[in-house]
């Protein structure tokens, strides 16, 4: 499966810093010290809908990840997924009388379009679930032969009891586990599992649902937590520096990705930080495919709305934050784009250089983007009141938005 074509990041004098994140697993913050090749993993869309604006936002939030990487003159390996086989995707195709395949490729394209538009770096490996099955197989054949996975009516279960350090991600109790496990795709109340928790790792073929060979362990398809682990293993190894998504998948999928991968490996920890988005929610509840309450990007972009703005709506918000899409938040980024643009258009204007490095300070601390973009006010409305004599500073602001903000003015 191939990615979207890579925007040009302009580059800019100086470098930039070591970025200091928010870590769920530690409950604080961490600075990341990357090697030469920095690595992340990014959980992808399952492609049944693409893409709304809580796609979008946790998109953005490891885009900027990318580029303050970037910045510190660092190569940035970057892996993301898709779920392009799963219950949901399964049960939208039936209920609209499609085929699972067409839906699938149908809504990745769009996907790739609106990551496009929106200039979000893509990442060097895009993976489908399918195409990793040969990878996954064996995976589930060799947890089964450590006893960490068993056999229930043909499928197969992982046993988290078989990771001492499971529950170290998302640090909740047994009681919220369990009800988020049966809120985000687990299946808790099933009989014969050893423990409700036990996430599936492959479901044996079922009538009128597509199935692969599974070697040893029959016709099935593979559990969603296991998909992301053999990807990742795969393209990054252990211990690579960050794992991302947003807020809802830190449990059960990173939890359960975590513990696949330290049992397969004896290595701990699967990544050296867990890094969450916060949700977006339209009209005071969480924006969410089961719910139907979606913006989404193309329609966003049919309509004439310039994609950059769209971007700076995302950027208002720190990305750790829960917020909600109004039409006024769309307004106020239109506004600013206008005024940004107007300002760099200038020939000359106020110096600019402590403005990159105050753009760098901001995203450096755990991705401080609104402070970001309140630097980028000032230095407009600066020029907007007296102008200035540095013919180079409205080029300078204008790459530094692009390289740093992924926004092109």
């Amino acid at each position: 499966m191939h990615a979207w074509p890579a925007s040009e990041v302009p580059a800019l004098p100086g470098q930039g810093r070591d970025l200091r994140i928010h870590d769920t697993a530690t409950g604080g913050p961490v600075t990341l010290q990357p090697g030469p090749v920095a690595r992340i993993y990014v959980c992808g869309i399952t492609p049944y809908d693409a893409t709304h604006m809580g796609h979008a936002a946790t998109y953005n939030a490891f885009d900027l990840v990318q580029r303050v990487w970037l910045d510190t003159k660092r190569q940035v390996h970057y892996v993301q997924n898709v779920t392009d086989v799963d219950d949901p995707l399964l049960e939208r195709a039936q209920r609209d009388d499609v085929d699972w395949v067409e839906l699938a490729e149908r809504e990745t394209v769009l996907f790739r379009e609106d990551m496009t538009a929106l200039r979000m770096l893509p990442p060097r490996h895009y993976i489908g679930a399918v195409e990793a099955i040969p990878g996954i197989v064996p995976l589930v054949e060799r947890l089964r032969d450590l006893g960490a996975a068993y056999e229930l009516d043909g499928d197969v279960y992982f046993s988290v009891g078989s990771d001492p350090h499971f529950g170290e991600v998302s640090h909740l109790d047994a009681e919220a586990m369990r009800l988020l496990s049966a809120e985000r795709g687990g299946d808790p109340d099933r009989p014969g599992k050893k423990n409700p928790l036990d996430p599936v790792l492959w479901l044996a073929a079922r009538d009128g649902e597509p199935s692969w060979d599974g070697g040893s362990l029959g016709r099935g398809r593979p559990g969603w937590h296991i998909e992301c682990v053999a990807i990742a293993l795969d393209h990054l190894g252990m211990g690579f520096d960050v794992q991302g998504g947003g807020s809802d998948l830190a449990f059960p999928h990173h939890e359960m990705g975590a513990s696949h991968a330290q049992v397969l490996t004896g290595e701990f920890p699967m990544a050296k930080a867990y890094v969450h988005a916060g949700m977006v929610a339209l009209d005071g509840e969480k924006m969410s495919k089961s719910k139907g309450n979606l913006v989404f990007v193309s329609r966003l972009r049919r309509d004439g709305v310039d994609p950059a703005a769209i971007r700076l709506a995302l950027l208002a918000h720190h990305y750790r934050s829960d917020w909600e899409w109004t039409d006024q938040v769309l307004q106020d980024a239109v506004a600013r784009l206008g005024r940004w643009r107007s300002a760099v258009s200038r020939p000359d204007g106020p110096p600019a250089d402590a403005l990159v490095e105050e753009i760098r300070d901001a995203l450096a601390d755990d991705l401080d983007a609104p402070a970001a973009l309140a630097a980028v006010d000032r230095w407009a409305a600066l020029q907007q009141e007296r102008g200035g004599e540095d013919t180079g500073a409205p080029g300078l602001v204008s790459r530094a938005v692009d390289a740093l903000l992924g926004v092109a003015l």
